[in-house]
């Protein structure tokens, strides 16, 4: 059964933007569609938000899809580099992520960086990978697609008024994930 896991990013929540609308979407395809509530999303702690992800994963397999929002996407860049060697999912959706401490980085969420994204164990646990960014984000610099798709040949779709793609930007619906998760 394809399973789809959407973890949204600092201080987000489950119902809160584009989330309701591709879970919705998504379940009209036949998928199971999870979006966990990460722990303390105020102060968010890797290890905290990696273990929620992978309790929410359950067992890993090949029709799984997982969909990043913003520290979300590092979130799970982290679990997939701590994957058993011999297990892969089948794609990655990153929208408005990033992989490493950037210019401009306002604090909040330290531990995230404490060991640099092992790129290559990440590359050996899925099979694809999507990149989706906005010129005009305010929150993570638009440099940080290029990390993902020469780290990942990751596939990236830029926009230009889409902003952090968060309630504030007025989106509500990102149908090019949905298009992505579909088409694979």
């Amino acid at each position: 059964m394809k399973h789809a896991i959407i973890v949204h990013g600092f201080k987000g929540k489950p119902d809160t933007n584009w989330k309701p609308w591709l879970k919705r979407e998504l379940e009209g395809e036949g998928f199971v569609v999870n979006v966990p509530e990460m722990p303390n999303t105020d102060y968010p702690e890797v290890l905290a938000w990696v273990s929620k992800l992978a309790s929410t994963v359950g067992n890993v397999n090949d029709e799984i899809y997982l969909i990043g929002h913003s520290l979300g996407c590092i979130t799970i860049l982290k679990y997939l580099e701590k994957l058993d060697a011999r297990v892969r999912i089948k794609a990655c959706v990153f929208v408005a992520g990033f992989g490493e401490k950037f210019e401009g980085y306002n604090g909040g969420h330290d531990s995230f960086f404490e060991e640099s994204v092992d790129w290559e164990k990440v590359k050996s646990h899925c099979d694809e990978f999507y990149v989706i960014h906005s010129k005009d984000d305010p929150n993570v610099p638009f440099s940080q697609r290029l990390l993902f798709g020469t780290n990942l040949d990751a596939n990236t779709t830029e926009f230009d008024g889409m902003g952090h793609f968060g309630s504030a930007d007025g989106v509500f619906e990102i149908p090019i994930v949905k298009e992505i998760i579909l088409g694979l």
